[in-house]
């Protein structure tokens, strides 16, 4: 015999439902569903008349369905709303550039904006690349508080109001299970609230927190609305999978112990004794922390100085790596001070040879007129230029056979004789000088010559 509709409206019930164990239509269903999410959202006064919301978009069913609801009940009570999508994309290989054909979709399907940022573009890293470094005990962290940051930094660069994402009331409860059984007070606090952020910084809301993430499924189901359904690869391996699945099995004992965990939490009280982190902004990008230094730039320094566990853990084992890290950088850069030192103690020496350059005239303190610096003041004695020439000239016309002082004509030799007997000396007096200019610039690469090839420390 068929169910009717608990509604009354005459029909036959498709479905019962999770939260309340009614069985309802398809319609009602519908109704109750978007209904309940327009009470959550007028009775916190999430949104203003006029605002510019983004919507976290991942292509999953929570940021679908929030997109379709928020869309939807924006035209059905005349919010007044301007929306557009928001996504991040992690560097996920396999599983986020997937979604993101889904997000693109919705895009078309809703008729909104979307802005697409990457881990890339703004920290220089991927997930792929962060967990080659880290591994996959750990990698949730880094996702997770890029991935906030990420979204913050999307919205000031849209200039929206508020951020709304799709966190559901499954996801709270198990937020609560996790920072119980963590012992972390500070956060247990903050995660119930339906809306976060504090004094100039742009707040995230939760229009799905009373949600419960079956009825999401179904509402999707229903209305055959285009989501993304894989999981993420390193998602296995996170702490939260360990609180769902407590709560699932919870679940199957008493289906409303949801809404009773995050009552719970929102109830919860601290003694006034107890000190709590407060919201500031961090001191170099500038955006929401409850540190001096918000814990992005923690996780983003370690990767970048090849310490990918300095943000892992308690601040305090953060510090002694940092001061290990710097110990070991002083000694190094006292090592390549000490290379530099040998390396100015035999400036002029160039394949094995001692600098010839004669770029010092007569005196050793005499600053060279080229680059402003004294070249081997203390390696070698003066020599004057032309002895020099004329030493190379005559021992090469002494090689050759030539008579030292022939340089003129023979009083039996004909003028064309003459001529070519002189010109022969001029190439030989040119040849002695290019072969000294190419010893200078071997010795000028010692000497740290500027128009000459060198290395350098």
């Amino acid at each position: 015999m068929p169910v009717l509709c608990k509604a009354g409206c005459g029909k036959n019930a498709m479905l019962k439902r999770p939260k309340t164990g009614d069985t309802l239509c398809k319609e009602c269903f519908y109704e109750a569903f978007e209904t309940e999410i327009h009470f959550t959202i007028t009775k916190a006064e999430l949104f203003n008349r006029g605002d510019s919301v983004a919507i976290a978009a991942s292509g999953g069913k929570d940021s679908t369905v929030l997109a379709h609801v928020l869309k939807t009940l924006n035209q059905r009570y005349d919010y007044g709303l301007n929306l557009m999508l928001l996504s991040i994309d992690e560097g996920i290989t396999g599983y986020r550039d997937d979604s993101l054909e889904t997000v693109k979709q919705n895009r078309d399907d809703y008729e909104m904006n979307l802005k697409i940022l990457s881990y890339k573009d703004l920290y220089g890293w991927t997930m792929d690349e962060i967990v080659a470094q880290i591994g996959r005990k750990n990698n949730c962290t880094f996702c997770g508080v890029f991935r906030r940051q990420a979204l913050d930094r999307g919205a000031a660069m849209l200039n929206v109001k508020c951020i709304a994402t799709g966190h559901n009331a499954d996801d709270i409860a198990e937020t609560v299970l996790m920072n119980v059984l963590r012992g972390d007070i500070a956060r247990l606090k903050r995660c119930t609230a339906i809306s976060t952020g504090s004094e100039g910084t742009i707040p995230r809301v939760k229009p799905l927190k009373y949600t419960y993430e079956k009825e999401i499924v179904m509402y999707a189901h229903y209305k055959k609305l285009v989501y993304f359904s894989t999981e993420c690869v390193f998602a296995p391996n996170a702490y939260r999978g360990h609180a769902r699945a407590l709560l699932k099995d919870l679940e199957k004992i008493r289906p409303t112990c949801i809404m009773d965990i995050i009552y719970s939490g929102e109830t919860m009280a601290v003694k006034e004794e107890v000190s709590l982190p407060t919201q500031r902004i961090c001191t170099r990008c500038k955006f929401v922390s409850s540190q001096e230094v918000c814990k992005a730039c923690v996780l983003l320094e370690g990767l970048n100085k090849g310490l990918p566990k300095l943000g892992i853990g308690k601040s305090s084992k953060a510090k002694k790596m940092l001061e290990e890290y710097n110990a070991n950088q002083n000694s190094t850069n006292k090592a390549i001070d000490e290379i530099n030192v040998d390396c100015q103690k035999n400036n002029c020496v160039s394949r094995g040879k001692a600098c010839r350059s004669n770029r010092n005239k007569t005196n050793d303190n005499e600053v060279n007129s080229r680059n402003g610096e004294k070249c081997c003041s203390t390696q070698e004695k003066t020599h004057d230029s032309a002895n020099i020439s004329n030493t190379k000239l005559n021992t090469l016309l002494q090689d050759y056979g030539i008579p030292e002082n022939d340089c003129g004509h023979d009083k039996n030799s004909s003028i064309g004789e003459s001529s070519e007997n002189h010109n022969f000396e001029v190439d030989l007096h040119n040849e002695d000088v290019t072969s000294l200019a190419e010893e200078t610039d071997a010795c000028g690469g010692a000497c740290g010559k500027m128009d000459s090839m060198h290395i350098g420390f």
